[in-house]
């Protein structure tokens, strides 16, 4: 059974907000390798509208290494991408997802394969709820915006959380890996 993990970039004071934070090559590196070692990544429309970036550096690298690698490594993971709006992703190795967000995931956690990421806030707040995450990697930057998009934005229930381990990187950045509680007397978590 393959694992659901939800990995995304935050500011200390908890926003997702990419023009926020400073990737540097030791953060675009740890991302190149989670992603080389994943099987699918999973993106909501805005998320994946951003990613595209990473095709112009396809085209134009930038003679950063761990930029540049990030790109090759973006590029070549499947993408499913859930939209109702979009119809052309124009990305080779990216799909729309044709079944719900619940109905989807289950099926692809019981595949066999290399574990599936989550990188959209939206999605990562939908499938909180629906209990679907085994596994947060949640990187904190040090930094305070004082506003933008909230991550766990909207969620109904009190989620509780184990952590697992840290990592740090040089530029200050914290990756703090949580998994769910889980319920003893109900298996479920909260």
């Amino acid at each position: 059974m393959r694992k659901l993990i939800a990995s995304i970039n935050m500011t200390l004071d908890g926003y997702c907000d990419h023009t926020a934070v400073n990737a540097d090559d030791e953060t675009h590196q740890h991302y190149a390798d989670l992603l080389s070692g994943a099987g699918t990544i999973v993106f909501g429309r805005k998320t994946f509208e951003l990613m595209k970036y990473w095709q112009t550096v396809l085209k134009e690298p930038t003679g950063n290494k761990a930029t540049d690698e990030f790109a090759l490594v973006i590029d070549r993971i499947p993408k499913i991408v859930f939209s109702r709006t979009l119809k052309e992703l124009e990305w080779d190795s990216a799909s729309l997802a044709t079944k719900d967000l619940r109905e989807d995931i289950l099926e692809r956690k019981k595949q066999t394969g290399r574990d599936i990421l989550v990188g959209s806030p939206s999605l990562i707040v939908a499938l909180t709820e629906l209990g679907l995450i085994d596994e947060y990697q949640l990187c904190v930057h040090p930094v305070i915006v004082g506003s933008g998009l909230p991550l766990f934005k909207n969620i109904s229930e009190r989620v509780e959380l184990k952590l697992l381990k840290t990592k740090t990187f040089a530029c200050g950045a914290v990756i703090l890996y949580y998994e769910m509680e889980k319920n003893e007397r109900s298996g479920h978590c909260h």
